[in-house]
């Protein structure tokens, strides 16, 4: 099983904030932590945050925590939320593709317990269990700086 991107960047978020689930961070800060470009986990945030897997604040004290127990998130259930747009092939889809094979297939019964075998699996971890507490101060120093895409922009300011 293939997981997308955005999955993939959801997981680092929720490992990342188990780590330290009684101090909030923010989403620029994990950007340039994973190198990821601000505005493409911006959307991921968004999309746990619509979960119920983290809680945003506002303003001064603020950021992202989890919104619940670390050990209460299992993989399973963050990994169905957040591909739950994507169809592991195409007669998956909410329209049933336009697979020619579909009326006879022998594959998608496989596939089927496949996947949901991928996500049981899934199912006995937590959170909690993935936790990742960060790159060591001496580690960080040696990362390559993040390019200018992974830097959040301030408002009124424009790329050159």
């Amino acid at each position: 099983m293939r997981l997308a991107a955005f999955t993939d960047y959801g997981l680092r978020v929720l490992m990342r904030l188990a780590a330290a689930p009684a101090e909030p961070s923010t989403t620029a800060r994990l950007a340039e932590e994973f190198r990821i470009p601000y505005n493409h986990l911006a959307k991921v945030v968004q999309d746990l945050a619509r979960g119920g897997f983290i809680a945003t604040q506002r303003g001064t004290g603020g950021g992202i925590r989890l919104a619940r127990p670390a050990d209460s998130i299992t993989l399973g259930e963050v990994v169905r939320f957040l591909e739950q747009r994507y169809a592991i092939v195409e007669c998956f889809r909410d329209d049933g593709g336009d697979c020619p094979l579909t009326p006879s297939c022998r594959l998608r019964s496989r596939l089927a317990s496949a996947h949901e075998a991928f996500l049981a699996d899934l199912d006995r971890s937590s959170v909690a269990d993935c936790a990742w507490p960060g790159s060591p101060p001496e580690t960080r120093s040696r990362l390559r700086a993040p390019s200018r895409d992974c830097r959040p922009r301030r408002r009124g300011s424009s790329r050159r």
